[in-house]
């Protein structure tokens, strides 16, 4: 299997790009949101790759970012009704936060409004996700909305990292505010995550 290609990007188009291997075009197709993040055309290129197998074709999905490939993935292979094309239209319609956000909030209307996702896919998306996502996934969606400043991030930062180890949102934030208050603003993430845990 595929993983990534590295090497020259030589066609671009919103939907799809083609990239050169060591003289080898290799067609991938991507959604808008990394179609944002694409270096210029001759420029070299190093982008994650989800290779589909169908008896008639060998389909190359490409990403530029972990984060899309694993929420792609997610949908194709949890979702029933979802295929690589309506995946790839989510990808293009909402960032992979602001998804999370509307899946967990139970936020049908958003998430219906993306091109090939009608009211029932919708609920189904909430319903087969919501869990697999948790808390953390709209508390990131509601502070990216909010836009932060840099000390707020490094709050939400260490918010979001000790919910993903299994702190409630409200005792991860008041986890976090008391340890900043003790070691000051300007101190580092990770000895703010690693104070708060000794704290809880």
């Amino acid at each position: 299997m595929i993983t990534f290609l590295h090497g020259e990007l030589v066609e671009i188009l919103p939907t799809q790009i083609t990239v050169e291997v060591h003289g080898v075009g290799y067609e991938v197709l991507i959604p808008l949101s990394s179609y944002d993040r694409l270096p210029n055309a001759g420029q070299e290129i190093k982008i994650l790759i989800h290779m589909a197998i169908r008896e008639d074709a060998h389909i190359l999905y490409g990403f530029m970012s972990s984060q899309e490939r694993e929420l792609f993935r997610l949908l194709i292979n949890t979702v029933s009704g979802i295929g690589p094309k309506i995946a790839l239209n989510i990808l293009s319609g909402m960032n992979a936060t602001a998804f999370r956000g509307a899946v967990v909030n139970g936020d049908h209307k958003a998430l219906s409004q993306i091109s090939g996702v009608g009211k029932k896919t919708a609920e189904r998306i909430v319903v087969e996700l919501r869990d697999k996502f948790g808390a953390s996934a709209g508390w990131e969606a509601s502070s990216a909305k909010r836009g932060l400043s840099d000390s707020e991030q490094k709050i939400n930062d260490a918010v979001l990292g000790l919910m993903a180890l299994g702190f409630k949102q409200v005792e991860a934030h008041d986890t976090v505010k008391a340890v900043i208050d003790k070691l000051g603003p300007n101190a580092a993430l990770e000895d703010i995550v690693r104070a708060s845990l000794k704290k809880g």
